[in-house]
This record gives structure tokens, C-alpha cells and sequence, in this order.
């Protein structure tokens, strides 16, 4: 076929279908140059508002088919891809995966969806890019680890800073001994941003027309809309995701676990609290200060809110310092600042490299190699996110066994690991 035909007969096969598509940049992302079109991975994205936005324009020249249970979103989505090649529209993710024009999925939606789509999208032999963080509860990882090993399936998290070459650096600095013996990580996260987008406390109504509240609440527990609740203050609801814990944390602690060398493992101990918007308006901590100690001994001092550590991450060793966030890194050492750490020699341990997070999960659905990020890495990372929270939820010291994935001795903490979900949904694996 012509590179004409086979693009009019692909645009003629989807636009009976249900979906739509939108676009915008990511952290570090980059695309493939010129695939030829037997060679272009034809993705749908699933969930096109905020995130998902700027997944879309990572992946533009890729997509065939988008989706959202907000029509808005679909719809805006929809003519700006028409801007380039039309794509087909769906309220309803399981109706693209059985289709044989779609090789991936894009995953950008709330984080209680991520499991369903990501394991189900698996099963039906298509490769995946889920968002960060990659799950609810801990539970899920492992079913979403199995799926992909099972189906050989290529999955990416989403945790971008991986494809940052400034994090890649200072975690071969740390890896190959630029600070002596490593003591301490100190990672500081933001505190919430859910006054600065929602204003205000709003009373449980309808849902707009435009949304399919019963589909966006999905596996989650049935209860009255609200508007303060949904899109992206979802972010601040046990229901839905882990606050900013699991928000910037699935960055940040993941990079302390790169530099660890411990993507495989997690910590041995969690210790934890926390304060809470006093008038309820949201879940999740407004502030937090965690202790996560691993097994080398080195301990993870992890802060969320105003008045903690400085953002991004800091390592500390014998020799001095080295402090890394994005788009910069600074280094301190033997008493003096380093000028360029760029210039500092790594060592002989080196890390994956990759041209673009996007790009990376592209070019290793061609290859059939891990991605920087995968779905273990993915699961591992978002498991230290989740166990801080549990720590200060339950108020009690958690012992972690990264082995076998349990908390030990505390069968109420060791609930928090899973979740029902809310009939007829059902994770199958």
C-alpha cells in the first residue's frame, strides 16, 4: 500500500467507533523521528483530560483512537487531533481492545482505573503506558506485574524523571561511590494544591450531562457527585488516588530507589505522620514527615508540605552532598561546590538511558526490551508511596518484607494493602 492509501483505510476502519484524543508535552518526553508507517505503533489513549492532555501530544503522530467518560474531554480532544489524522472516539476503554488497527494503550486516567485498564489491556495483547502513580494499593502491582510477564506484554510507568538525564546522573554518581558510603536520602515533597483549584467546599449534587459518573467512579465506592471530588481533585481521596504522596512521590522516592540499586526490593521499616485539613474539605495529608529505613541501613527522610525538606532529592554521604530535581542538579563535596557536576565521572556502574520517556516505550514495543520504568519498577516505587501512607494512617511503625510484599504483624495495616472494588468490576488476575 501507499503511504496515502493505508492512512485513508486506517482513518475509514476507525471512524465507526466511539473515541477521541488530545495532546500535550510531558516531563523529558520526546517522539520517535520518522517511522515509517509500517512501523508506527498505532495507540489509543485512555482518559484525555489534565495528564492525559499532554500524554497525548507526546505520542500525537501515534494515536488512532481516544477515550474519557467526560464528554468535554472527548470532545475537545477530538478537534485538536483533527488537526492532523482524524481518530475514532469511545466512553468505554474495553471497546477499543479488541480491536486490531490499536497496538497500545496510553493510560492517563484517575488512579483507582489504572489496575483494570492496564491489566485488561494486557490480556487483550496490547502493550501499555499507565500514568504514575502505577496503582490504588498494593495489591494491584503485582496483578498488573503478572499480566504483563504473562502476556509479554511492554508496559512503561509513567514516572518521567527516569529519562532525565540529570536524575540519571546523580544516581551513577551515588551508585559508583562519589559520596563515600551513602547515610541518608531526603526527599521533599509538595503539599496539596486542592484549595488553589477548588477554592472553595461545595455541597454533593448532580453530575453534569457531559459526565458518566456511574463508568469515572468505576471500581470505587458508590457515593453522591460532587464536584470537588472528580477530574483533577481526585487526587486528594482515599477512594480515588494517595495524595501527594503517591503524586510526587512515585517521582522522587522512585529516584531514591534508582540510586539505591533496589528497583526490585523496598524498604524494611516505615514510620510516619501527618497533619489533615482541619475542615475536611480533603483526605490526604497536608503535611507529612516519614522515615523509610531499608535493609543497607541507609534511611529515606521523606517530608510532604511547606516548611520540609527542599524539593526533589538529596543524597548524603561521607563526602558531602549531591541534590537533584528537574532541570538541575548541584553537588557538594569534601566541604566545596562542585561547579559543573555534570563533569564529575560516574564510574564504571551505568543506567539505562533513555531519549525521552515516551519515545523509550515506543522504540521497546518494537524491541521487545524492558522499558526504563517498567511495570515491576513501576509497582516496587509506587508500594514505598503507599506504605508511608499506611504508616500514617494507622499511626503505628510498619514492618515491610519486600519479598514476599507484606506487612508483618499488624493485620490492620495489612488491609490497607488491598481494596474491594465496587461490584460488577473486577480485577482478574
Amino acid at each position: 500500500m501507499t503511504q496515502l492509501h493505508r492512512r485513508a483505510v486506517l482513518r475509514a476502519s476507525l471512524t465507526g467507533s466511539t473515541f477521541l484524543a488530545l495532546p500535550a508535552l510531558t516531563y523529558r518526553a520526546a517522539l520517535l523521528a520518522q517511522d515509517k508507517p509500517s512501523e508506527t505503533v498505532r495507540v489509543a489513549c485512555v482518559g484525555v483530560g489534565g495528564q492525559g492532555l499532554a500524554n497525548m501530544k507526546a505520542v500525537r503522530k501515534n494515536v488512532v483512537a481516544v477515550c474519557d467518560t467526560d464528554s468535554v474531554h472527548l470532545e475537545a480532544a477530538a478537534r485538536e487531533m483533527e488537526k492532523g489524522t482524524k481518530v475514532a472516539t469511545a466512553s468505554d476503554y474495553r471497546k477499543l481492545l479488541d480491536k486490531k488497527d490499536i497496538d497500545a494503550v496510553l493510560c492517563s486516567t484517575p488512579d483507582h482505573w489504572h489496575a483494570l485498564v492496564t491489566v485488561d489491556a494486557c490480556k487483550a495483547g496490547k502493550d501499555v503506558y499507565c500514568e504514575k502513580p502505577l496503582t490504588l494499593v498494593v495489591t494491584e502491582g503485582r496483578a498488573m506485574v503478572k499480566a504483563a510477564r504473562d502476556n509479554k506484554r511492554i508496559v512503561q510507568t509513567g514516572s518521567q524523571q527516569r529519562s532525565g538525564k540529570e536524575f540519571r546522573h546523580a544516581c551513577e554518581l551515588v551508585r559508583n561511590g562519589a559520596l563515600g558510603k551513602l547515610q541518608e536520602v531526603k526527599v521533599g515533597l509538595p503539599g496539596p494544591n486542592w484549595v488553589s483549584r477548588a477554592k472553595k467546599a461545595v455541597p454533593d449534587g448532580s453530575p453534569p450531562a457531559t459526565l458518566d459518573y456511574d463508568r469515572w467512579l468505576g471500581p470505587a465506592p458508590e457515593r453522591p457527585f460532587n464536584a470537588n471530588r472528580v477530574h483533577y481533585l481526585f487526587r486528594f481521596f482515599w477512594d480515588y488516588s494517595g495524595g501527594q504522596q503517591t503524586n510526587f512521590g512515585a517521582h522522587d522516592l522512585d529516584i531514591a530507589q534508582w540510586a539505591l540499586g533496589l528497583d526490585d526490593s523496598g524498604p524494611t521499616t516505615i514510620e510516619g505522620m501527618a497533619t489533615f485539613n482541619k475542615d475536611k474539605w480533603f483526605e490526604t495529608p497536608e503535611s507529612a514527615n516519614q522515615v523509610f529505613t531499608y535493609a543497607n541501613g541507609v534511611k529515606v527522610h521523606c517530608t510532604l508540605g511547606a516548611g520540609g525538606n527542599p524539593g526533589g532529592v538529596t543524597f548524603v554521604g561521607e563526602k558531602g552532598t549531591i541534590s537533584v530535581k528537574r532541570g538541575a542538579i548541584a553537588a557538594m563535596l569534601n566541604g566545596e561546590k562542585v561547579a559543573d557536576p555534570y563533569k564529575l565521572p560516574t564510574g564504571e556502574a551505568k543506567l539505562y538511558v533513555s531519549k525521552g520517556h515516551h519515545a523509550d516505550w515506543l522504540e521497546c514495543i518494537k524491541t521487545r526490551k524492558l522499558p526504563i520504568c517498567d511495570v515491576e519498577i513501576g509497582h516496587r516505587s509506587a508500594t514505598v508511596c503507599h506504605l508511608g501512607n499506611i504508616a500514617i494512617r494507622t499511626g503505628r511503625k510498619i514492618t515491610w518484607d519486600p519479598k514476599s510484599e507484606t506487612i508483618v504483624g499488624d493485620k490492620e495495616a495489612a488491609a490497607l494493602l488491598t481494596k474491594e472494588y465496587r461490584k460488577p468490576w473486577i480485577l482478574l488476575y
